[in-house]
């Protein structure tokens, strides 16, 4: 029955950030979601297909719309939902690179009672290794900051296309060597080097092992990402701009050497 109902819930959320779930079976397990074009940002950090590098800018705005699809689930009423699976693999790409959070079958309804003291302890934990809370998968209380954990390894991963295995610790140490250039995603050739740092050190504070030593989601992260997504649009209009002055064509980012 709380499947069902988790189902019920699900499928009437509407946000741009959101995949929306079209239908679902849970006799058999399975969702239908909408087709998303570019798949998942997993494949294309990763390059399946042999796609193009996503610009600095793009992923500085997929960034924010995770965040802002994230603070959607947790402000959902009469309960907070978490995620709990939060992961490149579920983050869907659209023909316009807005990205929207996906794979909710494993999102949990926070009941009131337990949303008043901001944490529920859970029999059994649940979402991908490396990915997971560990202060959730050890006590079993599950909060909004669970996702926020999960969140910064994610965005780590944005920045650097590496996997999640160790990365907060060789993130640090490249910041601590100052070699944090040469962490970076090397396929992006323009990076803003100050504005990824500071993109950096934002995930890691996400991904403190104490949920109280990370920030909040709607008060700090989200405007912070806000900011590096205008500060992308920004760079994006000058190009234009300048392409036009040189009277010279320039085409938009594609998915795929074929697109072109």
């Amino acid at each position: 029955m709380f499947v069902t109902l988790q189902i019920e819930v699900l499928s009437c959320m509407r946000h741009p950030n959101m995949v929306l779930l079209l239908g679902a079976c849970p006799e058999y397990g399975c969702l239908v979601y909408e087709y998303m074009d570019y798949g998942s940002l997993e494949d294309r950090l990763c390059r399946r297909g042999k796609t193009l590098p996503i610009p600095w800018s793009i992923r500085f705005r997929i960034a924010a719309d995770i965040a802002t699809g994230l603070l959607f689930l947790h402000q959902a009423k009469p309960e907070p939902l978490v995620h709990r699976d939060l992961k490149p693999a579920n983050i869907l790409l659209d023909h316009n690179f807005v990205s929207k959070i996906s794979d909710v079958g494993l999102a949990r309804l926070v009941p009131q009672s337990a949303a008043d003291v901001t944490q529920y302890r859970m029999t059994s934990t649940a979402g991908t290794f490396c990915y997971i809370d560990p202060e959730y998968q050890q006590t079993g209380m599950l909060t909004t900051k669970s996702d926020i954990y999960s969140l910064g390894i994610m965005l780590l991963q944005i920045i650097t296309a590496r996997s999640p295995m160790g990365l907060t610790h060789h993130v640090e140490n490249a910041i601590e060597r100052g070699t944090f250039q040469e962490i970076l995603d090397p396929t992006v050739t323009d990076w803003p080097v100050e504005e990824a740092l500071e993109f950096a050190k934002l995930a890691l504070r996400c991904a403190e092992l104490r949920k109280k030593d990370r920030p909040d989601l709607g008060k700090e992260i989200l405007p912070e990402l806000t900011r590096l997504r205008n500060l992308g649009h920004e760079y994006e209009a000058s190009q234009v701009s300048s392409a036009s002055t040189n009277c010279s064509s320039s085409a938009p980012y594609s998915f795929n050497n074929d697109d072109i």
